[in-house]
């Protein structure tokens, strides 16, 4: 099958990705969305009276997201656009494409703008009152810190949910350092010619907004805080956790940053698309959960799914992406679903350029939508796994409408 909602071809961006504490640390994540949707728009001619519907995807609040979608795109310049503000970890992209692909499925919009966010950086203090409590003391979190180390329901990291599947399926510490290499070559193939690769989505050099967002403090000239790993400096690495496998080098970064990307109906499409010869149909999106503390295998379940729905077979897709927290996760994805882990994640993915939580999966499926239309179309599949061993994911696919093809 395929949705009613199209991806315009070119209608998508995302910023450098910044290692927490780096250059974005300090700008609302909001209102830095905001921001870059206002400029990429301008940057593509995009008419802002075509869009009719809008998601905002972010996993760490800021002040004021209370007033989440609807905020933004008045910031933005777009204060007739309305929508819902969605949070599911990092599956969070995948859901708010599907999310504005229904509300074009049901007629209730013809172009949708998806929005994703998230400063991982100077995470909020919540305090939640309790008047009952002790000399009426209230409870703390520390959203970020408190989250990444224990899963509410079952107490435990989600390191332990990376540990328990390399565990029971006997991937060592070995196997997953030589992936980590291989994904830092493929990564570095997006570097080549000047970043030749990520400027077909992303504006480089990136001008970074001082909070006010009224002068440029520097210049980016690409992702930032990337550690670089050699096989001498990966062997020397001790697991984090006693007698686990994963070291540091096995693992991503959090980060900071946003993404956004539109969809719409096949009319809207080709008048909202850089290039009208090429076509990007959503074929299939599917979500899984796993049994508790087994995070990474949600996204094997996630992925037959969405290619159920799509009415294809691995062996008939081009292109592979996952949302890779740990190098763990590739390499039971790729031996559950019978692929070559070198076949996974060409020009980069997220163990490499970090984990800003909303929008990982939004740059991922726009990496992916350019990797298929340099081979001249195909069919793309991106899943990733997200807290409480969860997992969303989405088949792509992209047409050349001068060459024909199927």
């Amino acid at each position: 099958m395929s949705y009613l909602a199209e991806i315009p071809y070119g209608a998508y961006w995302s910023t450098p990705f910044c290692r927490w504490q780096g250059s974005f640390s300090n700008l609302h994540s909001i209102k830095f969305a905001a921001h870059v949707v206002k400029q990429e728009m301008a940057r593509r001619d995009m008419d802002g009276a075509l869009l009719d519907y809008g998601v905002l995807g972010t996993s760490v609040p800021q002040q004021h997201v209370f007033y989440g979608l609807p905020w933004l795109t008045g910031m933005a310049g777009l204060d007739h656009v309305g929508g819902p503000t969605l949070g599911q970890a990092c599956a969070t992209s995948v859901r708010c494409i599907l999310n504005g692909a229904q509300e074009i499925e049901t007629g209730q919009a013809t172009a949708s703008l998806i929005v994703t966010a998230d400063r991982v950086s100077n995470g909020p203090q919540v305090y939640y009152p309790n008047p009952m409590g002790p000399g009426g003391t209230g409870t703390t979190e520390n959203w970020t810190m408190d989250n990444f180390g224990c899963d509410p329901l079952g107490g435990h990291s989600m390191l332990s949910t990376a540990e328990n599947v390399a565990r029971d399926f006997a991937i060592d510490t070995a196997r997953q350092h030589e992936v980590v290499l291989q994904r830092q070559e493929q990564y570095a193939d997006a570097l080549a010619d000047n970043h030749a690769f990520q400027k077909r989505y992303m504006t480089l050099p990136f001008d970074v907004p001082s909070p006010n967002f009224k002068k440029t403090v520097k210049q980016l000239d690409g992702d930032e805080g990337l550690v670089i790993s050699t096989k001498e400096g990966l062997a020397k690495l001790r697991p984090v956790m006693e007698g686990g496998s994963i070291t540091f080098g096995g693992q991503t970064h959090p980060a900071d940053g946003n993404a956004g990307l539109v969809v719409a109906t096949s009319d809207k499409a080709r008048e909202l698309s850089q290039n009208k010869n090429i076509q990007v149909l959503i074929m299939g999106v599917g979500q899984a959960r796993v049994e508790l503390a087994y995070m990474p295998k949600a996204t094997v379940p996630a992925a037959r799914a969405a290619l159920m729905q799509a009415g294809l077979t691995m062996d008939q897709i081009d292109v592979i992406k996952t949302h890779n927290p740990f190098v763990v996760n590739d390499l039971f994805f790729a031996e559950q679903m019978g692929i070559d882990v070198k076949r996974m994640n060409n020009y980069g993915c997220s163990l490499i350029w970090g984990h800003p939580q909303g929008p990982m999966g939004l740059r991922s499926v726009i990496e992916m939508i350019e990797e298929l239309a340099l081979r001249g179309g195909g069919y793309g599949l991106f899943s990733g796994c997200a807290a409480g061993d969860t997992a969303m994911a989405i088949v792509i696919h992209v047409k050349d409408r001068s060459k024909g093809n199927k």
